[in-house]
């Protein structure tokens, strides 16, 4: 995979019910959901209305690997060498939830989590091409990367350390402390925040919709749970927080019309 060390590749949905996933998401993002063949078991692609491949849906795992991890999204971070990074995560305090393993035709692949406990996946593709899941601008894929965390100085310097994210724009939220925006490669992808109490450190990803209302709608009507929101946002754009039926966190951001 072409993309720079250090870019958010793809992402995925464990859950516990991978059919009511697929009709939520469909209403709310958009996608259009299929099997993918090649794997060895049943793992559905998520694609945006203009046919890219954006995530994957699958059965939350129910060995002891699965015996810590809540449903949830989880986000994949290119490397170029994955066994290097975990040996990384390692030695930066982080913990390794699944070993380095190989996927015949999609690439190699770990789940660690940094030092404060968020989870996150490293992956080197086997496809020459750049993966386009990650996309500010466009409808269905993920336009924003958030990392809520207990401790944002040592949360920056474990993700600076291995992926040469560096700090762009920061705004202060009042109360809610710094929210610091992360960049790679002179650009923001994503931002850092403190967890609100109670909140474990966690990764949030916003999905773009073309009616923020409409999507907010949909979220209700799909037995889903609204955190916060619509707010607008710096440019003019808004966003939902809210909860699938059965308690992942995921974002929507899109215009009111």
């Amino acid at each position: 995979m072409a993309n720079p060390h250090g870019s958010f590749i793809w992402y995925e949905l464990l859950t516990p019910d991978v059919d009511a996933a697929q009709a939520f998401y469909e209403k709310i993002v958009g996608w259009s959901v299929a099997g993918f063949a090649g794997a060895p078991m049943d793992y559905r692609i998520a694609s945006a209305p203009d046919g890219t491949g954006v995530g994957g849906i699958m059965a939350s795992p129910t060995g002891p690997e699965g015996e810590n991890l809540r449903p949830g999204w989880f986000g994949y971070v290119g490397v170029d060498d994955v066994d290097a990074s975990v040996a990384a995560t390692t030695a930066a305090g982080g913990s390794v939830l699944v070993p380095a393993m190989d996927m015949e035709g999609v690439g190699r692949m770990a789940m660690l989590a940094d030092p404060q406990g968020a989870v996150f996946q490293v992956m080197r593709g086997a496809s020459p091409d750049d993966s386009k899941a990650y996309d500010p601008e466009a409808v269905g894929h993920c336009n924003w990367n958030e990392l809520n965390t207990s401790d944002q100085d040592a949360a920056f310097a474990f993700y600076a350390g291995d992926f040469g994210w560096t700090k762009g724009e920061a705004m202060e939220m009042g109360p809610m402390g710094i929210y610091q925006m992360l960049d790679l490669g002179g650009r923001s992808f994503g931002a850092m925040m403190t967890a609100p109490n109670g909140m474990p450190p966690s990764w949030t990803f916003y999905f773009g919709v073309p009616d923020i209302d409409a999507a907010h709608r949909a979220i209700a009507d799909g037995g889903g749970n609204v955190h916060h929101g619509p707010a607008e946002i710096p440019g003019g754009s808004y966003i939902v927080i809210a909860g699938d039926p059965h308690g992942a966190t995921f974002g929507v951001v899109g215009p009111r019309k």
